[in-house]
This record gives structure tokens, sequence and C-alpha cells, in this order.
């Protein structure tokens, strides 16, 4: 018994609780990476515009597309949330101008190969702008090249029932809803 109580008193004294448990959801570090856009159509994908490289179907609410060399970091089913808050103040992308139609992304595409170190985030093409120098442009267009986002793994789904809307998104990371990810 005064095994059991030494053990006790250490536990307390050293602020950890006797029936202490490793964190359920561990922190994941950001990782900086290159931001990019993209919409489901020939002309800026592999000819199947509505599929994406890991079968799924290109839903504009949810899907992002990888590098290939962040697949191992990034496989398909895998939730990110992106941060542009280190983007430069030189850098010229549209970031806080769409970032109301970024928030939580579903990793199922995949970018050709040439790209390193870059997520592609897909637009619906009916996401116009009015620009003052040009006229109508879609959010891919406005988004532009943007260096130096952040992306957070959140979490995982299966890539067969990835969810439809941000909504159902943040529900299955118990995050925020599509409001307050404008603001990411």
């Amino acid at each position: 018994m005064t095994i059991f109580t030494a053990l006790m008193g250490f536990l307390l004294l050293s602020g950890m609780p006797a029936h202490a448990e490793a964190p359920k959801t561990p922190v994941t570090p950001g990782y900086s990476v290159t931001l990019t856009a993209y919409n489901a159509v020939p002309e800026q994908t592999d000819g199947s515009p509505f599929e994406t490289a890991s079968g799924a179907y290109s839903n504009p609410e949810v899907v992002a597309a990888r590098s290939s060399n962040l697949a191992e970091k990034l496989p398909f089913g895998t939730i990110i949330e992106l941060e542009g808050s280190d983007i430069s103040p030189d850098n010229t992308c549209g970031y806080n101008v769409v970032a109301h139609h970024i928030g939580y992304r579903v990793i199922a595409d995949a970018m050709n190969p040439r790209y390193t170190d870059r997520i592609d985030v897909l637009f619906n093409t009916k996401a116009v702008y009015t620009t003052t120098d040009k006229g109508m442009k879609n959010a891919a267009q406005i988004l532009g090249i943007c260096k130096g986002v952040t992306f957070r793994v959140v979490g995982h789904v299966d890539i067969n029932r990835i969810p439809k809307t941000q909504e159902a998104l943040a529900a299955i990371v118990g995050g925020s809803t599509k409001k307050d990810l404008a603001l990411k």
C-alpha cells in the first residue's frame, strides 16, 4: 500500500492527475505551400473534369488537389484547413478576396507532376467577381498564385464518402461553420 500511496503522491505533486490520458487529437504542425486554384473544365484537368484522380466527384465546395511530392503527407481523403496569414504583403495573390470560398478541403485530386509544394483548390466556375480593370473574373483567376499559405491536417474521410458541403466537413472535424471559416 505504501508504494501505491507514494506513486499517487508523485503524480499529484507533478501536476499530472492519476487518470491522465494522452490527447485524443494531436496538434499537427502547419506546412507552408503555394496555393493555386482550378476549375473543373477540360482545359484545366486531364479531360475528365468531373472526376478527380481519386475517383471522387469534382465538388468545388470541398475538393482540393495536392502536388505529387505531398502525396505521403496528404493521401486522398485528408481534410485540411488553409490559412493565409503568412502571405507576404508584397504578394499579389487574391487570397483575401476569395477566402470565403475556401473553408476546409478534402484532398481528392492530384496535380501535374511538374508542380511541387502546392495545394490547388477547386472553385465553382460560377464563383465570379467584378473587377475594376477587366470586368468579370472567376475566383480561380482572382486567387492567382499565393506563396506562404499554411495548411494543417485536421482529419480524414473515406474517399468514397466525401461530404458534399462545408457544413458537413466542419461537423466531421468539430470545427466552425462555413461563415467562420472565411476568416481563416
